[in-house]
């Protein structure tokens, strides 16, 4: 018990002198130990590189993951070390909607399958950005954090601890300095001596990790060639994606795929696709054999819309390029037209926009 106490009271009296010291050093009544130039521009390069690590890391998170909300989800997640819920990114969600959308128009018509085509491809981008993601969080995100929990909190560790041996030090410095009987003033020395000595020694010790900063630059460095690795690898595969979808698209009717053509003519795009050239419809009377097998058929038949047409009055149906109707000959009809079934919908429509499927 009385170790215990007298231990307290020296531990007490430790803390009161450092107190003093630092008081006195920001009140200018006290002179501090400075140190050495190189172990200052370590710290300073140490600083430096925790401050933009985290700023770094910080916008590649805004970067991956731009909704704050998702952000903090995943973050109390990790914290809370359970598995986060799989969910549908933007691109995925965009493919499911386009995808059903085609499906309800009707895969058989030019419009329902290019929803479908484009639907399929931006789950494709769905994907590719998945993959990424995950990529960059394990090459790139995790050694730049594990840097600032770890490695810095070590540094920063043997930085206040080397704080608090110069405070010891100056402080003995003052002992020895207001020490005036010889007695005391030999015991203020060997506090003196032993104080330089761990103050050497965690000066030593701080200026080895802070050394250490050296390589973790040359290891950044390597995670960001891996960062801009996965970034041209996955843009590289959306560029794909979109020429690959882009010269599907093209394929379509011209009627179909070159409304938009005045526009895109006006854009600077990088990628380009030439218009497709337009085929004139031909004029009534130059039915195909098929058509003309048609007219001779008294049952319904499947025929494919050839070019758009759009209906003069309530007796005829409108068509658009590419899809799928049924059609059939009226006794006492135009021969120049037949009837057209599309759903619920009906009405004449003009024999040259046909194609007779078997």
């Amino acid at each position: 018990m009385e170790f215990s106490v007298r231990r307290l009271a020296a531990d007490a009296g430790t803390l009161f002198s450092r107190a003093v010291q630092f008081t006195e050093e920001k009140l200018g009544q006290a002179e501090r130990t400075e140190l050495d130039a190189h172990l200052e521009n370590l710290l300073g390069r140490a600083e430096a590189t925790k401050h933009w690590t985290e700023r770094v890391m910080k916008q590649t998170e805004v970067l991956l993951q731009p909704n704050p909300n998702v952000r903090m989800e995943e973050f109390l997640y990790e914290k809370l070390d359970r598995k986060l819920p799989t969910r549908a990114n933007n691109h995925e969600l965009l493919g499911e909607c386009m995808i059903d959308a085609g499906h309800e128009f009707g895969p058989g018509t030019a419009y329902g399958s290019a929803l479908i085509k484009c639907g399929e491809v931006e789950k494709q981008l769905g994907s590719s950005e998945k993959e990424f993601i995950h990529s960059s969080a394990i090459n790139f995100l995790t050694p730049f954090r594990n840097f600032i929990e770890g490695d810095y909190k070590t540094i920063s560790k043997e930085r206040k601890l080397l704080q608090i041996k110069r405070l010891d030090l100056d402080a003995a410095k003052t002992r020895v300095k207001k020490a005036r009987a010889a007695d005391a003033r030999s015991a203020a020395e060997t506090e003196l001596r032993i104080a330089q000595s761990e103050f050497d020694r965690q000066a030593e010790i701080t200026r080895l990790l802070l050394e250490g900063v050296s390589s973790t630059h040359a290891h950044h460095l390597r995670c960001l060639n891996d960062f801009v690795d996965a970034q041209a690898s996955y843009y590289a595969q959306c560029y794909q994606y979109m020429v690959n979808l882009q010269k599907q698209l093209g394929s379509f009717p011209a009627t179909f795929s070159s409304n938009n053509n005045a526009l895109t003519a006006t854009s600077s795009a990088s990628v380009s696709v030439a218009p497709p050239t337009l085929t004139p419809a031909p004029t009534p009377g130059q039915a195909s054999p098929s058509l003309n097998e048609l007219r001779s058929s008294s049952g319904p038949r499947k025929a494919r819309v050839l070019y758009d047409y759009d209906a003069a009055s309530s007796s005829e149906l409108s068509l658009l390029a590419d899809e799928v109707i049924t059609v059939s000959s009226v006794p006492g009809m135009d021969s120049d037209w037949l009837m057209g079934e599309r759903g619920h919908q009906k009405g004449k429509v003009p024999i040259t926009y046909l194609e007779l499927l078997n």
